[in-house]
């Protein structure tokens, strides 16, 4: 399903020896395109590293999901469970046991790019894995399970960003709820990158 081989042929036959035309100059991929080429052949190697191994042609929303739930043990991101004292905590004064997990916003961010990367590289829209509602769904769990976690209202983020900003300097209870969300998408999209970047560079078993 890749294009580069394709890409390989038509430019030595456009710009081979006695052409008229100048080759073009390399251009470095931007940071995106190169993430997603690196999320695009993890993927496959995955599939490959399955007992049997699974051919991208046949690869469906299950494998997709199995492959989200793979990644947490390479997550950087404490989600609390519900019998952990610090569950609902922002920010916990003390370490805890609870697990490591991707960040909600890497994941997002990941199928984002595969769901490009799937149709860039001959799937159909259609049939694209990577853009059904099993993934959307499993993804808005995992945001509302870690934001419970981390005690996070999603909801209550966006209303007060877009409705109560303006006298958000005169109520402190807006002011600590800004604060505190706004830390939390920071921290998340650090995560995000960190943890989209180290996704790249593990081995799979």
């Amino acid at each position: 399903m890749s294009g580069e081989g394709v890409v390989g042929d038509g430019s030595s036959k456009e710009y081979g020896e006695g052409s008229s035309k100048s080759p073009p100059r390399a251009t470095t991929p931007s940071r995106y395109e190169s993430q997603k080429r690196r999320d695009w052949n993890t993927f496959g190697q995955y599939l490959k590293n399955q007992r049997p191994a699974v051919a991208l042609s046949q690869c469906n929303f299950n494998h997709v999901l199995e492959f989200l739930r793979y990644l947490d043990q390479f997550g950087k991101t404490k989600v609390h469970v519900q019998g952990c004292m610090f569950y609902g905590h922002p920010e916990p004064p003390s370490p805890c046991t609870c697990p490591l997990k991707q960040a909600w916003g890497s994941l997002d961010a990941l199928i984002g790019r595969l769901r490009a990367a799937y149709e860039e590289n001959g799937g159909s829209p259609e049939t694209n894995p990577f853009a059904t509602a099993s993934i959307r769904l499993y993804l808005r769990q995992v945001r509302e399970c870690q934001a419970k976690a981390r005690g996070i209202p999603y909801k209550k983020k966006k209303k007060t960003n877009k409705q109560q900003q303006p006298t958000i300097n005169n109520n402190t209870n807006n002011l600590l709820i800004h604060d505190s969300t706004t830390t939390n998408n920071i921290s998340s999209s650090s995560s995000s990158s960190s943890s989209s970047s180290s996704i790249m560079h593990f081995s799979t078993p």
